[in-house]
């Protein structure tokens, strides 16, 4: 299972309950080979999502497949599709080998396939004992082997980082990018997003069950900005704003978001992506820091030396994937605010 047979595409997908809308007109895509982030805060609609996708919801309208195919239609699901929904998905009563045995028994996979998971997964010391003396990060563990029963070539992990300590987080960073990097189709939700920048490398933001943005991270959190110490901050960020750059910055692939009703479009402004000739933007921070966007660090120091201006120090910032989901969120509502206002001349 290769390519298009093991990617992920989910295609105006729409879940309501009664009133409720859970989910709502979403189209993205998961590519294999990288770990994707599916963002959102706590009732975003990622769990209703991934459940569609597995089949253990029914959308009310649109599509969720792997390979091309619903999850129904899929010939050996386990082997195609591992999935962890619930970390206390294990009997307190059974031991950590029994737990596995039913599964592979379930499944048709042989005796051998526990014991290869049980040491992958760093097991083997605790096969024997019962799982309710385990703790979350034991727990999660389990979960993942159980997944990876059929040694599915797509994962689907619903908060797998909850509860764990720090080196539990090291741990389950090192091991996902280990199987995307064999080639697998790895898609990871979490409200908890400083656990996932320095894992994922495609994101997919959600808010209300509404796409947000979708792509690379790299691109959606576009170039990065400068820390600036200097005495002369006030005269330097007047500099600063008055110089017109050349170059293109990184635009996001607003392709992704599927929708025709201008949704990409704002998709692709949320990005922030810049075009020639605009100035940089400086915010004054106090204490003589700016914080730059727009221009790298060596042409911050050569805008300040042509003007004589002191600078004590430069530092190169990435975005903070929090910081930048916020920012997604905030100007998204603030642009459906503008329309309603625009359709009924009443804010909202």
């Amino acid at each position: 299972m290769t390519g298009d047979r093991q990617k992920i595409e989910v295609k105006h997908l729409t879940k309501r309950y009664g009133e409720v809308t859970a989910v709502s007109d979403l189209t993205f895509t998961v590519e294999p080979g990288v770990v994707t982030g599916f963002l959102g805060p706590n009732g975003a609609g990622k769990t209703t999502t991934m459940r569609m996708l597995t089949g253990l919801v029914s959308p009310t309208s649109g599509t969720a497949t792997i390979g091309g195919r619903p999850y129904a239609q899929l010939r050996r699901p386990s082997r195609t599709v591992g999935a962890v929904f619930d970390a206390n998905a294990c009997h307190p009563g059974h031991t950590a080998r029994d737990h596995l045995r039913v599964y592979a028994a379930m499944g048709g996979y042989p005796d051998g396939r526990v014991t290869e998971l049980l040491d992958l997964l760093d097991l083997a010391g605790a096969a024997d004992r019962r799982t309710r003396g385990f703790s979350t990060g034991m727990r999660q563990r389990l979960n993942l082997a159980t997944a990876l029963l059929g040694d599915p070539r797509v994962l689907l992990l619903d908060e797998p980082g909850n509860g764990l300590d720090p080196d539990g987080v090291r741990w389950l960073r090192g091991f996902l990018r280990r199987l995307a990097g064999e080639g697998r189709t790895v898609l990871i939700s979490s409200h908890v997003l400083s656990e996932l920048q320095q894992l994922v490398e495609d994101v997919v933001v959600i808010r209300r069950g509404e796409l947000v943005a979708a792509g690379p991270w790299s691109r959606l959190a576009g170039p990065p900005s400068v820390l600036v110490h200097s005495p002369d901050a006030d005269r330097l960020a007047a500099v600063l704003r008055d110089h017109r750059p050349d170059g293109d910055a990184p635009r996001v692939d607003a392709a992704a978001s599927g929708r025709p009703d201008g949704h990409a479009a704002r998709v692709e402004a949320a990005a922030g992506s810049r075009t020639d000739g605009d100035a940089p933007r400086v915010d004054a921070l106090g204490g003589g820091r700016l914080r730059v966007h727009g221009l790298g660090a060596p042409e911050v120091a050569d805008l300040a030396a042509a003007h004589r201006l002191r600078v004590h120090e430069l530092v190169t910032e990435r975005a903070d994937l929090e910081q930048r989901f916020l920012e997604l969120t905030k100007e998204l509502t603030n642009e459906l605010t503008d329309e309603l206002t625009d359709d009924t001349g009443i804010a909202a």
